[in-house]
């Protein structure tokens, strides 16, 4: 579908790329993977169009639509959320807009047999075949899922923009983008601004919706989730692998290692043959062995092993002064602006040595409760630091307060005191800002590695809470695992506030979720919390929305007789009833999928013909079968979803 030809990008004498190929196919759910730097972004935007390769070129051909997402835009403060959205539709209006005024010319002229009158009709026609097509008469149901879908309420619909956070109004674009179903989708880190659901509900929509896809993330549970294919970039060359990125870690592992035991064999057989050239060069009886063997030196097709990216990041917090046994004490504790309470009665204590994770839908006061631990902000209630406790603390917005003007030793410099000062180049070199790179500016740097270089600031003194308020973004993926395990080794109290399902996998114990103006404590790890909120959601969405009366029944009976999901014998037999009726519903669904793709392929057929393409009815009937299959994919999602959560109860 897109072909990447020969492409080269410089930069003042540094090589991003170098003579990189690969074709991107229909379908394709491509990870983008690389060391912050190595240039995933700039390939994006080569790809978007808003940037120029040095040489070579990518082929895309005119009727291919591209959407992209990039990691910061400027942002209408004009409309509302739903008026945003909507322009998704902007194309649909001006269709409608001009069969309207097309429609009045009709009205109004006389001249029924003149070619003029002719043309206009055959454009009406023509305009009200795209405008079924495309869903002109249904976009808002449309609109108004994907909204929810995507975290907002219907109440949020007809608020401006401006209200919203910035990472509300990524969500907006975000929306738009899906909306506008491109051929091609590129999202360069769109779960940087998502809660886990809306995470999930983006995973579900990129793998039943979405056409291609190119994304870069952090998230490696999100690009598992979503892609079956990863490209590498590392050291300027592309490696293509036809798999999901954990498999391709493993290929590229024993890829390596296949490379280096070639190398290594034929090194060994050329070192015998250049030592019998040696040893025999001058004797007269050997010389057509040796001649026979320098021949073979010249033949030997080399094996070169791949340039491999060795720097690595090297963290370690420096050991924690010994705090209370209660650093963190909230009790009562609520935050309001206005008539608007973030949320209320927090009760709380995080005890010396814990690691724990603050997750919830974002807006839900996540980093509110944390600026009130900071002591930057009001609140009522009561909240207390533990004795000799001394914050670290990571912002959120941390990498974008950084002064774009001063180089990356500067900027370390500026903040530095005492003997730390004469460190500096050692802490910069195990962040990968040695050499010549310490000397380069800020504004210059990618999102990662400004990421990196605000991260340097909790090293320059010793501390033993550190609150880090969503730090893996921006990471590249090597980056990440080592701060886990840096975050793991912390002898201190750690506060994370990350929707990251694998960064948080393993290295907490406590989940504090935040939601409803509540603040509720879960015991265990992340993905046991989420294995809990897929069942509570389940039970939510059944008693707002009772589509099936008996399997809502069923829910309510095991949730007011069992309790921490233990069930008895019997309710546990209910429940494999109530599987085995939805794994029924999934089959007849996936039937009804399978032959309304078959319908739409053949009328895609017809419509490719001339006659077919002059017949009304088959436009009309192709959009008919497109709503259609639009709406058993919708069924098909619920019922898995369903499923999926009574699964999981029952395991």
């Amino acid at each position: 579908m897109i072909s990447v030809e020969g492409l080269t990008v410089e930069f003042g004498g540094f090589t991003l790329f170098d003579d990189v190929s690969f074709v991107l196919n229909k379908k394709d759910r491509v990870a983008l993977v690389g060391k912050n730097g190595a240039g995933k972004s700039t390939m994006l935007k080569i790809f978007a169009g808003l940037q120029l390769p040095t040489s070579g070129n990518i082929s895309i051909p005119k009727d291919i639509t591209i959407g992209y997402l990039p990691q910061q835009m400027s942002l209408v403060n004009s409309r509302t959320v739903y008026e945003e959205a909507e322009m998704a539709f902007e194309h649909i209006h001006q269709m409608e807009k001009e069969m309207n005024q097309l429609n009045e010319e009709l009205a109004q002229r006389t001249d029924y047999e003149s070619e003029a009158y002719q043309k206009i009709i055959d454009r009406v026609t023509h305009l009200s075949e795209q405008f079924q097509m495309m869903g002109g008469n249904n976009y808002q149901a449309e609109l108004e899922r994907t909204l929810l879908g995507l975290g907002f309420k219907r109440d949020d619909f007809r608020r401006p923009t401006s209200e919203f956070s910035g990472g509300w109004r990524m969500r907006i674009e975000l929306a738009k983008l899906l909306l506008r179903q491109p051929d091609v989708l590129l999202l360069d880190e769109p779960t940087n601004h998502l809660d886990i659901e809306s995470i999930q509900w983006l995973e579900n929509f990129i793998a039943t919706r979405a056409n291609a896809v190119i994304l870069v993330s952090h998230d490696r549970a999100f690009i598992d989730n979503t892609t079956f294919r990863t490209i590498e970039i590392e050291l300027g060359k592309i490696y293509d692998y036809k798999v999901k990125y954990s498999d391709y870690v493993v290929l590229r592992q024993e890829r390596r290692e296949q490379q280096l035991r070639a190398y290594e064999n034929q090194q060994k057989k050329l070192a015998d043959t250049e030592a019998f050239i040696e040893r025999f060069r001058y004797k007269a009886t050997k010389a057509v062995q040796v001649q026979s063997r320098i021949k073979q030196l010249d033949k030997v097709e080399r094996i070169e092993i791949d340039d491999v990216d060795n720097a690595k990041l090297s963290l370690k917090f420096p050991p924690a002064p010994r705090s209370g046994s209660y650093p963190v004490i909230a009790e009562n504790v609520g935050k309001k602006y206005d008539n608007h309470i973030v949320f209320d009665q927090v009760t709380l204590t995080i005890n010396r040595g814990d690691k724990v994770a603050f997750v919830g839908k974002n807006g839900e006061g996540k980093t509110t409760l944390v600026k009130c631990i900071m002591d930057e902000i009001e609140y009522t209630g009561k909240l207390q630091l533990g004795h000799n406790v001394k914050i670290g603390y990571f912002a959120q917005n941390q990498a974008q307060l950084l002064d774009e003007n001063l180089t990356v030793f500067d900027t370390i410099d500026y903040v530095a005191q005492g003997d730390i000062r004469t460190k500096i180049r050692d802490i910069l070199g195990a962040f990968m800002f040695g050499g010549e790179a310490s000397d380069k500016k800020v504004k210059v740097l990618s999102g990662g590695e400004r990421s990196r270089l605000a991260m340097i600031r909790l090293l320059l003194e010793p501390v033993n809470l550190l609150i880090l308020d969503e730090p893996t973004n921006h990471l590249d993926m090597r980056s990440k695992d080592v701060l886990k395990n840096a975050l793991r080794e912390f002898d201190g109290t750690v506060i994370l506030v990350s929707h990251d399902r694998e960064f948080l996998d393993g290295l907490v114990d406590k989940v504090y979720e935040f939601g409803n103006q509540r603040v509720i404590e879960h015991l265990g790890g992340i993905y046991e919390f989420l294995e809990r909120k897929k069942m509570d959601n389940l039970r939510e969405l059944e008693r707002s929305i009772p589509k099936n009366p008996s399997l809502s029944n069923v829910i309510e009976e095991e949730t007011l007789a069992q309790s921490q999901n233990k069930l008895s014998y019997e309710a546990r037999k209910e429940q494999n009833r109530v599987i085995k009726k939805i794994e029924k519903a999934i089959a007849d669904v996936e039937e009804r999928i399978n032959q309304l793709e078959l319908n739409i392929a053949s009328v895609e057929v017809q419509l490719a013909t001339p006659e077919g393409a002059a017949d009304p009815s088959l436009y009309a009937q192709y959009s008919e079968l497109k709503e259609k299959l639009s709406a058993v994919m919708d069924q098909w999602t619920e019922l898995t979803m369903e499923l999926d959560c009574f699964v999981n109860k029952e395991s």
